[in-house]
């Protein structure tokens, strides 16, 4: 989206106490989500809109949780949310309610038919878990593997070693993400997904295609490539002209994400669901218009 004297004045967090700060609008969409309060024990007493500022202001800072700002809940309070809210799937029930949303306001169907893969590796620190060592990217550390739609919404995404190659990491990325959108079947990658292994451990998820766009022959450096832009410019920022996945792209908008810090790879995973990459392309878009909707 190109910034205008139209978008620039609707997207501006400049009023917010911190950018990384949710709208009123956008807290509507996410509130309906949220667990709702026990009903033995204690009453709940802290507001699950600072909990949810509080993660998304560590995803977009990269700060330790105990260097979490005092005008937040405390960080044990944000974590015991946090980690719950990871293992029972509520950053992905959030992520697949804004991604059908956001694809109804574009006047299309709300389960694509259509998805673009692509992965991502990047460096560990000395504490963080499982790892392994690209040898075509020369990292040592995880990788990352994402799937989105035509539009460049994220789908699904897992965490695994580096040394797993492409074409063997897309069969769980696709087996993760079968019952929220049953009616995915066509897959857009590049030439490391070529090849009849990967086709053949889709067989038994149903009838896939996968179309292989190549690079060009005469390319030298980065060049946009049909489709499968979509999955590089999620973690490249724009397409032309955009080159570090996770340096420019909305994933390096979340300086957690620059580096896996995490012991379990799931941890990243719930990072990039629930960061400042997914609420920009979902949160902020069907914000804006709910409200051009209800000026009408």
């Amino acid at each position: 989206m190109p910034w205008t004297e139209i978008t620039r004045p609707k997207y501006c967090r400049d009023h917010l106490r911190y950018a990384s700060d949710m709208t009123d609008e956008e807290w509507a969409l996410i509130a309906p989500y949220m667990p709702p309060p026990r009903p033995l024990g204690h009453p709940r007493t802290t507001n699950l809109r600072s909990v949810v500022d509080a993660v998304f202001y560590i995803s977009a800072t990269g700060c330790q949780w105990r260097m979490l700002p005092k005008d937040f809940p405390p960080c044990s309070t944000v974590q015991n949310y946090f980690y719950p809210w990871r293992e029972d799937g509520t950053w992905e029930r959030i992520n697949h309610a804004l991604v059908m949303a956001a694809r109804e306001a574009e006047g299309r169907e709300a389960s694509p038919t259509a998805g673009v893969v692509d992965s991502q590796s990047v460096k560990t620190t000395e504490s963080s878990g499982p790892r392994g060592y690209d040898a075509g990217k020369k990292v040592k550390g995880r990788k990352r593997h994402i799937l989105v739609d035509t539009m460049g919404l994220l789908l699904a995404v897992i965490v695994h070693g580096a040394n797993i190659q492409d074409r063997d990491g897309a069969v769980p990325l696709i087996q993760s993400m079968r019952d929220l959108y049953p009616w995915l079947r066509h897959l857009f990658a590049d030439g490391a997904y070529a090849g009849g292994k990967l086709k053949a451990a889709l067989t038994k998820f149903g009838k896939w295609t996968i179309e292989i766009i190549p690079r060009y022959t005469t390319a030298k450096g980065f060049e946009v490539l049909p489709r499968r832009c979509r999955a590089i410019a999620y973690g490249r920022g724009a397409c032309a002209g955009a080159r570090g996945f996770a340096r420019r792209g909305r994933l390096g908008f979340a300086r957690r994400l620059r580096r896996a810090i995490h012991r379990a790879p799931n941890a990243d995973c719930s990072r990039c669901s629930s960061g400042r990459a997914r609420r920009r392309r979902g949160v902020r878009r069907r914000a804006g218009w709910r409200a051009r909707r209800s000026a009408l």
